[in-house]
């Protein structure tokens, strides 16, 4: 084994430290192989070199590089070399970028590389090389559940890249709510009159694509695997049931419009003259090409619709979102009126007009050029009225109370996901967190956290659109249309072209081993010492993505195509025995051991910086562009996720001597921004128990902070890293400096 260091000198590296001295520090301290350097190690010059190297024989092949450089967030495709392990030391942002000009001279800024340079040695020897486990296959079909707009849109653009889908539709025929609408809001210039709904087109290309197939009658009655290799048990309601294989999942279930019956004020069911939106397009499809009738046959004159009906409101069973797509669906069915007889009086009563997406504006301009009434008022009642209705409401323009006569209201009554039980919030678990009761479930899958994705706040099947878009925290499983958020047809079938593109990488992925999103390309996966475990079921517990199962004597049973290598299973451990190939108890604690921790007589504080590589460490870096300074006495170490810190780098780093230990990690709870779900939460809860260690060794609490830091944080992120500076400033330096 030979390690090879390559330093820069560009970018003004050369030019702000020793680069002489750097070199000495990394072959005698850093004890590698050599030191190299180039005037710009990105170039192809310099790539080309290190990968000759690299290409040698014998004992002259380099298998492990320190690039030594610039930030591990830059050049990745200049510093990648298949499967050769490769620690990047941030010389660049993480050194000269935070350190005031004039300082080259300032021995804690050359101090500050030197220890980065002696940190990334170490980890690249604690490093291995990462190979795939030998349980990779591939499968290019695609399993989309659902057959309405979505479904079907996935599956006719899995077909269109080369790969095979099937429909997994409980109705017995295609089109889902869509199928039921006369037109739909235009989706083409001049944006200003509705088209036809697009449903039976699909239905005809997906029927005759010899690459889809279609289950009709039908629900998943079981999914076990993983990307590459899930096994279904598809049930039939009028025939034998199949079992099939696939690649990836994509749930496109849809939605069921809110129950207008838990609105009593607007008489609905009490009449038969108040509709919601969907029942409203039953009544335009009937009518055909001729006028709109009310159920008793009486020609509707007089339409009012009411927006919000349940929606956007805090009342207990209410829905509190927007749904999306209700503004511009009164809008059109508005124009269903107009469009038969233009005297016909059509009122649309709002608190907000929404129309998103492109043409949106030119949508509601077209209306208004119709005489579509828009009148800015909150409904309180619909009182019955003989056969006719007074809509009474508050106008919000003239801030009074009035009422209006209509022959028909329309509830613009929202959405929601069908999206099944939802697994999290159920209270009937046993003590390892497993249910115990059957629940209603889409997917049935055979995972220990439950049969089907885990839902947010609003019961949207789960997927951040800033994290893990279209991907849930079930690997391989996407979701796309409105089980995922509120949309209209528009965005379910962009979406759909999404969650596809995001099942085919999954494919592909899996195929070779590779990790998903975020770490996509990474091979590693974990493994644990058999001998050294006790059985905890910490790991299985705390892992977001069902990775993990028992054997049937107790021990951790990894499924890689499952994992997503966040190492919150490795934090979890309490001995220690879990690790990957490239990122390891090993390999950070080798970093923060190789710092040169000065004496209490020198005065020089050390602070250990462990930042979430998804948030907090693009965060330092972009202040680094900024060249917001930082002070010379921190050393950051990025982690896969705050939720892989294990307690024992903050023993060791204190019992080293560092005088303090700052975590930055993602946003956390219900609204969370961790990339891996419950990392940055599991992180906090540890933390939350350091403090008996600390006074164990008789350290102050404040020594260890624990930070949530988003992306954004740019100014915040170094502030934070100051102000423990000045807490390391206020209660001395560390009692255990050697």
């Amino acid at each position: 084994m030979k390690i090879g260091g390559y330093l820069c000198t560009g970018c003004g590296i050369g030019d702000r430290l020793d680069t002489k001295s750097l070199e000495t520090v990394a072959v005698r301290e850093g004890r590698i192989g050599f030191c190299k350097t180039h005037d710009f190690l990105c170039s192809q010059a310099g790539v080309d070199m290190i990968k000759a190297d690299m290409a040698a024989e014998g004992d002259e092949k380099v298998t492990k590089a320190v690039i030594m450089a610039c930030s591990r967030r830059a050049k990745t495709e200049s510093f990648h070399f298949g499967a050769t392990p490769v620690a990047r030391v941030n010389l660049r942002e993480g050194v000269i970028w935070i350190r005031p000009e004039g300082s080259e001279h300032d021995e804690t800024t050359q101090e500050m590389a030197a220890d980065y340079i002696r940190m990334g040695c170490a980890e690249a020897k604690a490093m291995q090389q990462a190979d795939a486990s030998g349980e990779q296959s591939k499968n290019n079909h695609i399993m989309v559940v659902g057959g309405g707009m979505t479904g079907m849109t996935a599956a006719l653009e899995a077909s269109k890249a080369g790969y095979y889908a099937s429909i997994i539709e409980k109705a017995d025929h295609l089109g889902g709510v869509m199928g039921q609408l006369k037109q739909r809001q235009p989706e083409r210039s001049p944006y200003q009159n509705p088209q036809d709904t697009g449903v039976a087109a699909l239905i005809a290309a997906v029927e005759a694509d010899d690459k889809i197939t279609v289950y009709l009658n039908s629900s998943i009655a079981k999914t076990a695997g993983a990307p590459g290799r899930f096994e279904v048990d598809i049930a039939s309601t009028v025939g034998t049931g199949t079992h099939a294989e696939f690649g990836a999942i994509v749930q496109a279930t849809g939605f069921t419009p809110y129950d207008a019956n838990k609105l009593p004020e607007f008489s609905y069911g009490k009449t038969p003259n108040v509709v919601t939106q969907l029942e409203l397009e039953a009544l335009a499809l009937a009518a055909g090409d001729g006028p709109i009738k009310r159920a008793d046959g009486k020609i509707v004159e007089n339409v009012v619709f009411v927006q919000c009906a349940g929606q956007r409101s805090q009342k207990e069973g209410h829905l509190s979102y927007c749904s999306g797509h209700c503004c511009a669906t009164s809008i059109k069915q508005a124009m269903y009126f107009k469009d038969t007889n233009p005297d016909i009086e059509t009122t649309v009563l709002f608190d907000d007009i929404r129309t998103p997406g492109v043409g949106g504006e030119n949508f509601y301009r077209s209306a208004q050029d119709k005489f579509v009434t828009f009148r800015k008022g909150k409904v309180s009642t619909v009182d019955v009225k003989g056969n006719d209705l007074q809509v009474n409401f508050k106008d919000l323009i003239l801030d009074e109370d009035v009422h209006m006569d209509a022959d028909l209201v329309v509830l613009a009554t929202g959405m929601l996901p069908n999206s099944g039980t939802d697994i999290d919030t159920m209270k009937d678990k046993d003590a390892s967190g497993e249910i115990k009761v059957p629940v209603t479930s889409i997917l049935n899958l055979n995972y220990r956290q439950g049969p089907d994705v885990p839902h947010l706040v609003n019961g949207f099947a789960d997927s951040h659109f800033i994290c893990f878009p279209y991907e849930t925290r079930r690997t391989g499983i996407y979701t796309a249309g409105p089980v995922r958020r509120p949309m209209d047809a528009g965005q379910a079938q962009t979406d759909a072209m999404g969650a596809v593109m995001k099942a085919i990488q999954a494919i592909e992925n899996s195929a070779i081993g590779r990790a998903a999103h975020p770490r996509s390309g990474d091979l590693s996966f974990p493994t644990f010492r058999k001998e050294g475990c006790t059985q905890c079921k910490r790991c299985t517990v705390e892992c977001p993505f069902g990775a993990i199962d028992e054997d049937e004597k107790g021990y951790p049973k990894y499924n890689e195509a499952r994992c997503r290598r966040c190492g919150t299973c490795m934090g979890a451990c309490p001995v220690q025995v879990i690790s990957f190939k490239n990122y390891s108890i090993e390999t950070v604690g080798a970093q923060l051991k190789a710092v040169d921790v000065p004496d209490e007589f020198q005065e020089k504080p050390r602070i250990l910086v462990l930042a979430c590589e998804n948030d907090a460490y693009p965060a330092l870096d972009m202040a680094a562009m900024k060249r917001n300074e930082s002070s010379a006495f921190i050393r950051v170490i990025p982690v896969r996720c705050l939720g892989s810190t294990n307690t024992i780098w903050i023993k060791d780093a204190l019992g080293s001597g560092y005088d303090g230990v700052v975590m930055m990690g993602c946003k956390k709870g219900a609204d969370y921004q961790c990339h891996f779900v419950k990392g940055s939460e599991m992180a906090h809860v540890r933390m939350e128990k350091i403090g008996d260690t600390l006074s164990t060794m008789n350290l102050e609490s404040e020594r260890v902070a624990v930070h949530e830091v988003a992306i954004t944080d740019i100014d915040r992120a170094p502030k934070l890293l100051d102000e423990m500076v000045e807490v390391i400033n206020r209660v001395g330096l560390s009692p255990f400096k050697f």
